[in-house]
């Protein structure tokens, strides 16, 4: 997607370790007309995979999904990093490592939104070693839900996660992918 790619190299920082921050416009500040040009693009590559549900993690992913959910007409479930009271009853469970906090963690969702009836598009900020989608793949799993695929802003597609997603025969499309990046700039695949 162009239009993402120019505004990774306009507004992007390359932090340090390695961290692309895009956080002037999706992760922090979100910039509601240009995500909604995202969600777009997300609806326009699985419009005919008939999504009756967006699942997504918290917190990064909820604006994306949500911008992208007004395109599909469908609800936004998301899974939950802490435990939390307002989750009743059962709960689907998936463990997650941050490789950018260094630690595992579990995930949570409501078996109350997620069934064998859904057919789920997974969307998330970044892609990179996999662990999140990974995760959200086994939520749906666990459901006896469909997965229609993943829709992921950027992909680090110098890091395994996309590789291992896909050799898994899940439908992975990256809006953006990142070849290299380093102090010198940003390199896209394509």
């Amino acid at each position: 997607m162009k239009l993402l790619k120019d505004r990774i190299l306009r507004d992007g920082k390359i932090g340090a370790g390695n961290v692309l921050k895009v956080d002037s416009f999706v992760n922090h500040q979100i910039d509601v007309p240009f995500m909604s040009e995202v969600g777009k693009e997300f609806y326009n590559r699985f419009k005919d995979e008939k999504i009756t549900k967006i699942l997504t993690i918290e917190a990064s992913g909820i604006g994306i999904a949500c911008l992208a959910a007004t395109h599909f007409g469908v609800p936004v479930v998301f899974a939950k990093k802490t435990p939390t009271n307002n989750i009743s009853g059962d709960v689907y469970t998936a463990e997650v490592y941050s490789y950018t906090h260094e630690r595992s963690y579990m995930i949570r969702l409501s078996k109350e939104f997620l069934s064998a009836d859904d057919r789920v598009l997974i969307v998330d900020d970044f892609l990179a070693k996999g662990s999140a989608l990974t995760a959200l793949l086994s939520l749906v799993k666990d459901a006896g839900a469909s997965v229609a695929g993943a829709g992921i802003v950027i992909e680090k597609a110098y890091q395994e996660g996309g590789k291992l997603v896909r050799d898994m025969g899940v439908r992975v499309e990256s809006l953006a992918r990142i070849a290299s990046m380093d102090e010198n700039g940003i390199v896209f695949v394509d």
